[in-house]
């Protein structure tokens, strides 16, 4: 059965409390590898849902959760080796917590029914705020309670916008399983103006989680201060599980006749979440919260290419992948860098080239790719859009675009070169592992071979993801 994906991590993940830390770890990365199985399994159709009532396999959801698997291998690899030289106190609770929310980012992908996503979306708030505060100082206390609040309040939104979806079947007098399979069947009969006000609460409230401006202040505090195994996972996975839901009930507005206004508030949205991302990158101090910024960014675009339709969906979805393959392997960089100089401040860096050379080349490969530029996937992904926009005569929206790339890129290399050329006192406090630096490249290679090779399932489950809704049905 395919529910046996989330419950696996989320079993192992309980049983680890109880086990000494080295033999966590080994837990932690042998559930990585069969979670990974797993998912390739419900790709080839072996594994179908026992509860269709509540999970389905949709090509949407499969793709987040093919994404979220490989990365998650890549990351328990890396944390296999992090545990060990960095100090944090109780090992046991962050295994615990790092197989519950890969336990509960599969159930959101999984989740066909509305209720159920949205129980598995704050369940993923509840077992990673343990991460946010594993260090246990004043700064993540504040962070781990600004991430709850915030996160918390917002779902309490997205659920409200999913009372006024039931409102708008009850008063179009439909008799239907409380499913996205069943409501996109009976779409054209939901009452129109209480699909509009519950797609408004949804996007604000789901919006929050993906880290969507102007709800997304609890996202620079969270990424800064969990570890960055966990932040690799906050970034490149989670928030795309948060855009699952939005998208899915955009999906339904498209087939109720309403795709225009769901439309233009994710374009609305997305531009304005690229232009914070883009303006708090420039000057940054703390290079942790700077790849947070660039993940607003980043949502933001796949915000806009969603909102944009037709060709530019296929982008979205492209930058999905590439963005979470690419920011996870920054995170894993930052890791490297923190474990070596001991701070997150940009000034009391330098010299990462002659310190940290293995490093650097991640470093670098993952700052080229983040700034949009070939052979990285994001590269592609925002040409795509790009092009999707202009098809769709949105010339404005293309300007200010550019313009946040641009800002992005500014602010971003100047980081990147005082942190890699300039000259620092600091003297390195743990040298470079392979076992470290192994996830960071694999990561990077899959962003590139990406680019290269398109594997035939990857582009189909994109394809039927996109074409329900008017994107492209080839290219």
């Amino acid at each position: 059965m395919i529910e046996f994906i989330f419950i696996l991590p989320i079993a192992t993940g309980l049983m680890t409390l109880a086990l000494p830390a080295t033999l966590g770890r080994i837990v932690l990365l042998v559930t990585a590898l069969l979670h990974l199985q797993l998912t390739i399994m419900s790709w080839m159709g072996r594994l179908v849902p026992t509860f269709s009532d509540y999970f389905s396999a949709s090509p949407e959801g499969l793709l987040i959760l093919m994404v979220t698997s490989f990365i998650f291998v890549c990351i328990s690899l890396y944390s296999f080796s992090y545990m060990q030289e960095t100090d944090i106190e109780n090992k046991p609770l962050f295994i615990c917590c790092m197989l519950l929310f890969l336990g509960t980012m599969s159930m959101v992908t999984l989740s066909d029914h509305p209720i159920v996503l949205w129980i598995a979306i704050e369940a993923t708030t509840l077992v990673s705020a343990p991460l946010i505060f594993i260090h246990r100082s004043k700064a993540a206390l504040e962070a781990t309670w600004k991430y709850v609040l915030i996160c918390s309040v917002g779902i309490a939104l997205a659920l409200l916008g999913y009372f006024f979806i039931t409102l708008a079947m009850d008063l179009g007098n439909i008799d239907a399983p409380m499913t996205f399979t069943s409501l996109n069947t009976v779409a054209t009969q939901l009452d129109p103006l209480w699909l509009k006000v519950g797609f408004i609460f949804v996007i604000i409230g789901f919006g929050t989680k993906m880290g969507l401006a102007p709800m997304h202040t609890w996202l620079p505090d969270a990424h800064s201060q969990a570890p960055s195994p966990a932040s690799a996972l906050l970034s490149g996975a989670l928030l795309n599980c948060a855009f699952l839901g939005i998208y899915k009930t955009h999906v339904l507005m498209c087939i109720a006749g309403l795709g225009e206004f769901s439309g233009n508030l994710l374009i609305g949205f997305g531009l304005i979440s690229m232009m914070v991302g883009a303006i708090f990158i420039i000057g940054q101090a703390d290079y942790k919260r700077m790849l947070a910024y660039s993940s607003i960014k980043n949502m933001g675009i796949i915000a806009f290419g969603v909102g944009i339709g037709g060709f530019a969906l296929y982008g979205a979805f492209l930058h999905i992948i590439h963005h979470s393959l690419l920011k996870s392997s920054l995170f894993l960089s930052a890791g490297n860098i923190l474990l070596g100089f001991g701070t997150k401040q940009v000034q009391r860096i330098g010299g990462i080239i002659r310190h940290l050379p293995r490093t650097y080349i991640a470093f670098f490969a993952g700052f080229i790719g983040i700034s949009g530029m070939p052979p990285f996937g994001m590269f592609i992904s925002e040409m795509i859009i790009m092009v999707g926009a202009f098809q769709e005569h949105r010339y404005i929206s293309v300007a200010l675009f550019l313009l946040a790339l641009t800002l992005v890129g500014a602010g971003v290399g100047r980081i990147f070169m005082s942190m890699s050329y300039g000259e620092t006192s600091k003297k390195l406090l743990v040298k470079e592992k392979t076992i470290r630096l192994l996830p960071s490249y694999a990561l990077l290679l899959a962003s590139i071979a990406l680019c290269i090779w398109m594997p035939d399932i990857v582009h189909t489950t994109i394809l039927n993801s996109i074409k329900i809704i008017g994107g492209i049905t080839h290219v």
